[in-house]
């Protein structure tokens, strides 16, 4: 081939070439879809592994990249930031809001550990709580929470007094100043969230006695009309559930709280939910807790 001819081709191949890879640049980009989610913090590391986990499962649906909120916003805001389309998925307990307001993926994703609550207490209450049974709990304790958080219907239903905070931090500092006695928290954050306060609230400790349990399912939402997302999160959980990676990985991420809960003798105080809707089912604790047969009632006779 004469070498004008060459140059001439090579030219146009060259330019071929470079067009080439400026139009699959943005295709290819185009394909890692972000998905920002909230909420965002430690305690909540898990939920967001699993959530990759599951979308690993379904790589028909394309590649995802997660992306937490970046802004520190209550769960109120959170629900209406997802209807507005600024956030594409959370993970939180249900309740009728909720249930109107977004499209839960019905996989309970912490098999019902968030409803075992142990307490966050002052360490100089530990021998006051442990002399109390389930009705003095009722009488003589004051309990903390966020006014957002959707067991604060479950506690007050079941004749608890709360003292609420639109904050979570805040709780922290308010229990150590004496506003109210306990924090329940899941057997799956209170050591967690001590472990990063012992220096601030150094007066503050996990109580070794006492549970709550109640029925609390903690589900991926998405808004009402992605039900393209919804689909794809529910054969992705359902996939790591039935290949085991679903369990490993719970089982990993809770091998702390799941050894505890083998060791400790906890009296636990059984609660009524009743924000349940009848599409929830029971929670199956099998994985990290053998809940043990309710008491048989007394006989009136």
């Amino acid at each position: 081939m004469p070498r004008h001819v060459f140059r001439h081709v090579f030219h146009h191949l060259t330019v071929l070439l470079t067009l080439l890879t400026l139009i699959a640049a943005p295709v290819s980009a185009a394909t890692v879809k972000t998905l920002r989610y909230f909420p965002v913090g430690s305690i909540y590391d898990y939920r967001w592994q699993l959530l990759d986990l599951a979308l690993a499962h379904t790589r028909d649906g394309g590649s995802v990249r997660l992306q937490a909120l970046a802004e520190d916003v209550t769960q109120n805001r959170g629900i209406e930031l997802i209807q507005a389309g600024a956030i594409d998925v959370v993970a939180v307990g249900t309740n009728a809001e909720r249930e109107q307001k977004l499209l839960p993926i019905r996989i309970d994703i912490l098999r019902g550990m968030v409803g075992y609550r142990i307490f966050i207490i002052r360490a100089a209450d530990q021998a006051r709580i442990a002399a109390m049974n389930g009705q003095d709990l009722r009488q003589h304790l004051v309990f903390g929470l966020n006014s957002q958080w959707a067991d604060l219907p479950i506690m007050q239903a079941d004749g608890f007094t709360v003292e609420t905070s639109t904050s979570y931090e805040n709780l922290f500092g308010m229990l150590a100043a004496g506003r109210f006695d306990a924090f329940p928290r899941g057997i799956n954050e209170a050591a967690r969230e001590m472990n990063e306060r012992k220096s601030a609230f150094p007066q503050l400790a996990v109580e070794q006695t006492k549970a709550l349990y109640f029925p609390y399912p903690i589900y991926f939402w998405v808004r009402r009309d992605n039900v393209a997302l919804a689909r794809r999160i529910e054969r992705g959980l359902k996939l790591a559930l039935a290949d085991g990676s679903f369990r490993k990985l719970f089982e990993t991420y809770h091998a702390a709280e799941i050894a505890a809960m083998k060791q400790e003798k906890r009296q636990v105080i059984r609660l009524h939910n009743p924000i349940l809707s009848q599409k929830d089912t029971a929670p199956d604790t099998s994985w990290w807790w053998r809940q043990p047969l309710p008491e048989t009632p007394r006989s009136t006779h």
